[in-house]
């Protein structure tokens, strides 16, 4: 059997499934079929518990989000702020497989090179213009990147190192994004590699980047900061 176990208790008309968080997706579909059965409980559920079907109500499906508004992006160290609609703001798209993200994109900003680890991101531009691309995996890492405009739209595919930048010095821009994951979770790399508390031994990244040592541990001093909300 499949690892990534959903669990179902109950029955009723809206999927009751425990979704596991913290594994990557491996299957063509978000949850596997579920297991009717009382838990045992000694289990740790590694997901969402859903609520009782009698309690679900329209409100489990809404959020007033405020998309419409700018959000500030000059706080941020690489000019952009990730406002997230997923199962941890709201209890709707538990087990559905999507999610959505609206990028405000500073002037010059970027949303740095990251992956989404469980799902594939479709982007659509919404105002002003984006520089966007993915690398493919090894042995290839092909560059595949296109200039976006107000209308446009670019799929990342799943687990793919991808990023947007504003080539604009003057004006800022946005984008959202829909995702095929109800948690799709971010690496942002250069969080990953450089901004870990504790850090990975300036050994081991001195010889995978091929720079001394002193590079390394310029790097690790930077703040790393997350531009996800």
């Amino acid at each position: 059997m499949n690892c990534r176990v959903a669990l179902q208790i109950g029955h009723g008309n809206f999927p009751r499934v425990y979704q596991p968080q913290n594994m990557p997706y491996t299957g063509p579909h978000p949850f596997v079929p579920c297991l009717d059965q009382i838990i045992d409980q000694r289990l740790h559920v590694n997901g969402f518990a859903c609520k009782d079907p009698m309690a679900v109500n329209a409100d489990d499906f809404f959020k007033a989000a405020n998309l419409d508004k700018p959000m500030d992006t000059m706080k941020s160290k690489v000019g952009s702020n990730v406002t997230l609609i997923n199962v941890m703001q709201l209890p709707g798209p538990n087990t559905l497989g999507i999610s959505l993200a609206c990028i405000d994109y500073a002037p010059l900003g970027q949303n740095p090179p990251h992956t989404n680890p469980r799902a594939t991101k479709i982007l659509t531009m919404l105002e002003r213009t984006l520089y966007v691309g993915f690398v493919t995996s090894n042995p290839d890492n092909k560059l595949f990147a296109k200039v976006l405009n107000k209308g446009d739209v670019f799929v990342f595919p799943h687990g793919l190192i991808h990023f947007q930048f504003n080539p604009i010095y003057d004006k800022p821009a946005v984008a959202i994004a829909a995702l095929s994951s109800q948690n799709p979770r971010a690496i942002t790399i250069a969080n990953a590699v450089f901004g870990l508390k504790p850090p990975i031994s300036d050994d081991v990244l001195a010889k995978a980047f091929q720079v001394q040592k002193g590079t390394i541990d310029w790097l690790q001093a930077q703040f790393w900061e997350n531009n996800h909300n």
